[in-house]
């Protein structure tokens, strides 16, 4: 065996070749990917009552889609997304969206990049919220949101009017995730699948970053480190096929096959 050691830059090269081969997307249309996320978002003890909100901006200029207002994440099917314009009115489908996302269009509007948004209340990441703790990158699993996740101070009030997009797009800038004061939180992707994937990571992040202070102070993870890991982890097919694993989870766990009795 060869025993020089090659550079890491191999392996990266050779692993994101190879999951390009593997790792094939699943088919979905954009409702279907839209009740997935909402799904896994129950799944992972996300859902905030009817506070929590999912959009995907729409081929239409100024339009986006979103869950119809009066249901929560566990209950989304593909058929329960409206398309709705600058001002909130419906233009696909039925029902109205919650009041509450306008401030996805400041968004949407400052970010050409971002796809998909989700904001919620979820416990751990509304926890620090609640403290007013921006997150620390103190693990590996964190890294995703490396110098990718913002946060806002002061709480602008609930988010129903043009002031409080303006506040929250600028605060996020051009970061992929925030923390708001006294709030929750918000992930903007470039698409629907890495919107939920951060948000998970988020919540897992905050959770960690609670139970370990019980430990004493948090030591950041190397910057470098951290940056390469950030964008090791966000690349597309391991978000695509992340997003595909747990939407298999939303299904529960199957049986095993039966095996052939012993002799």
């Amino acid at each position: 065996m060869d025993n020089a050691l090659r550079e890491k830059a191999y392996f990266d090269t050779r692993a994101t070749q190879e999951m390009a081969q593997h790792l094939r997307a699943v088919p979905r249309s954009a409702q279907e990917t839209m009740a997935y996320a909402c799904r896994i978002l129950a799944m992972t003890e996300q859902e905030a009552g009817l506070a929590g909100q999912i959009s995907v901006r729409s081929e239409r200029p100024g339009a986006y889609w979103t869950l119809r207002f009066g249901l929560g994440f566990d209950e989304a099917t593909p058929a329960d997304f409206i398309e709705v314009d600058r001002d909130l009115n419906t233009l696909t489908g039925e029902g109205m969206a919650n009041p509450a996302t306008r401030f996805h269009l400041w968004v949407y509007e400052a970010r050409p990049d971002v796809r998909s948004i989700i904001h919620t209340h979820s416990p751990w990441a509304s926890a620090l919220a609640a403290a007013r703790q921006p997150l620390v990158i103190s693990q590996m699993d964190m890294t995703p949101l490396h110098d990718d996740c913002a946060f806002l101070g002061e709480w602008p009030g609930v988010p129903i009017a043009d002031q409080e997009g303006v506040i929250i797009s600028a605060a996020l800038g051009a970061k992929r995730a925030i923390i708001l004061a006294h709030h929750g939180y918000l992930t903007a992707g470039a698409s629907c699948e890495e919107a939920t994937y951060l948000s998970v990571y988020l919540e897992r992040a905050a959770r960690m970053q609670i139970r370990a202070q019980a430990f004493g102070p948090l030591t950041p993870v190397d910057d470098t480190l951290a940056r390469e890991a950030h964008d090791y982890l966000l690349k597309p097919s391991i978000v695509r096929a992340t997003f595909d694993y747990w939407c298999r989870q939303t299904h529960g766990i199957a049986p095993l096959p039966s095996l052939p009795a012993a002799r």
